[in-house]
């Protein structure tokens, strides 16, 4: 029986028989233990300090912990967030003190440690403190939103990868030798089955495993190899971090004026179960933030985009919010607005409750009139250019110049009024 990998008993499952069993076997986590990463570092001077591992599902992370504690000689004791309560943690820090007290170590791996509640993950702060466990939590959420900042002061966040192709390539060749023969893919469908597992090793070898019993002839295309597997939902989660992730790719896209991959981003979004109507509110905001007057119609097409929607539902509204990413990508570009908003509103806040100058406020009775109320005021229509060149400003305060319109697309027509305006507002002045 073939035992490569620690594999001992052919009816365990693939991935369990091809687990590592060396830190050297880890696949697709070099930048962190190889001689300069983090956990290279640690292993160099014999020590372990606590940390938390981010990182996809199925990148190793309760592997990495298992071998490290294996390692460094510290007593392994697994504990996960889902099934375990105040109770469990209670025993845990007891045992890890008896054998703290007999010269042994605890590694305390808690998986999906982001599970845990604030009062839960402050009780761990005091046996971290003193040495009596090193704490190896694992999530694949943010930690910066999901771990109190307590706890992240005292542990250091080590970021994992999703497995790449190399590393996919790995699996299929330790896969291959362990079950004695190649897998019946041909080129293409060999990719097709890398791209299937998205970075999930784990998920990647059950894969293969439903493979490994088929003869390696005939090759499998990708069609045929759609029928024997089936692919995985994209890692997506609407209201966590690749939400965000992808929302913040979509907008910064547009706004490179790269349209197909700002396409590719919308597609991962719907793909991944995306309301599209939050998509168009965002790209309804993308219109006014980041284009602006540059191009009016944008606005426009944001709103009939949404009104298409609305109307049709999905999928065939989808071809309308396809079409309005496309409109956003190609447009000109301008923040003028969102950025004369910001400056005017930071003005206000400057200037207080000063009144307007009194010649632009309307004078309804007699008293306000003999106040000076609407004194001196032009109306500019009389005027021979429609443009009095008043000032509008409070009388305290001296003009200010929050709009800027760049030299790109319609705003390079309204950067020659405004100057033509101000050129003229400059000739009154000076009468």
């Amino acid at each position: 029986m073939n035992t490569l990998f620690g594999g001992k008993n052919e009816d365990r499952p693939l991935a369990d028989r091809l687990r590592p069993q060396g830190l050297e076997e880890v696949v697709g986590q070099g930048h962190l233990l190889g001689p300069t990463g983090s956990l290279g570092r640690m292993l160099a001077v014999g020590r372990l300090t606590s940390f938390i591992l981010w990182g996809p599902p199925g990148c190793g992370k309760t592997t990495i912990a298992r071998l490290l504690a294996e390692r460094t000689s510290l007593h392994f004791e697994p504990l996960s967030a889902v099934f375990s309560g105040v109770a469990d943690l209670r025993k845990v820090f007891e045992a890890a003190k008896k054998r703290k007290e007999m010269g042994q170590g605890t590694l305390l791996f808690v998986d999906e440690i982001h599970r845990f509640n604030r009062a839960q993950q402050d009780g761990f702060l005091p046996f971290v403190e003193d040495g009596t466990v090193v704490l190896v939590g694992a999530t694949t959420e943010n930690p910066s939103f999901e771990l109190n900042g307590a706890l992240l002061s005292r542990c250091q966040v080590l970021v994992l990868h999703r497995l790449d192709d190399a590393a996919l390539e790995t699996l299929i060749g330790r896969a291959e030798t362990l079950i004695g023969h190649a897998l019946p893919l041909a080129e293409d469908s060999r990719a097709a089955l890398k791209a299937m597992a998205d970075g999930d090793g784990r998920y990647f070898l059950n894969l293969i495993e439903a493979l490994s019993i088929l003869p390696p002839e005939p090759l499998l295309d990708s069609a045929e190899l759609a029928q024997v597997v089936h692919k995985r939902a994209p890692a997506y989660d609407k209201d966590r971090e690749g939400h965000y992730n992808l929302i913040s790719a979509l907008h910064k896209s547009l706004r490179g004026s790269d349209t197909d991959a700002a396409l590719y981003w919308m597609a991962r979004m719907l793909d991944g179960g995306e309301d599209p109507l939050y998509l168009l509110r965002r790209l309804a905001r993308f219109a006014v933030e980041d284009i602006g007057l540059a191009d009016p119609a944008a606005l426009t097409q944001a709103l009939a985009a949404w009104d298409l929607y609305e109307r049709l539902g999905s999928p065939e509204g989808e071809l309308g919010l396809a079409q309005l990413v496309i409109y956003l990508g190609t447009a000109p570009k301008s923040n003028a607005a969102y950025k004369a908003l910001k400056a005017a509103q930071r003005a206000a806040k400057e200037t207080g409750s000063l009144m307007p100058p009194m010649h632009i406020l309307n004078a309804p009775t007699k008293m306000m009139k003999e106040l000076g109320y609407s004194k001196g005021y032009q109306y500019d229509h009389d005027t021979a250019e429609g443009f009095s060149g008043q000032n509008y400003f409070p009388d305290e305060m001296p003009r200010r110049v929050f709009y800027d319109p760049p030299e790109r697309g319609f705003e390079r027509d309204v950067r020659k009024r405004l100057a033509y305006w101000e050129k003229l507002r400059q000739k009154k002045t000076d009468e």
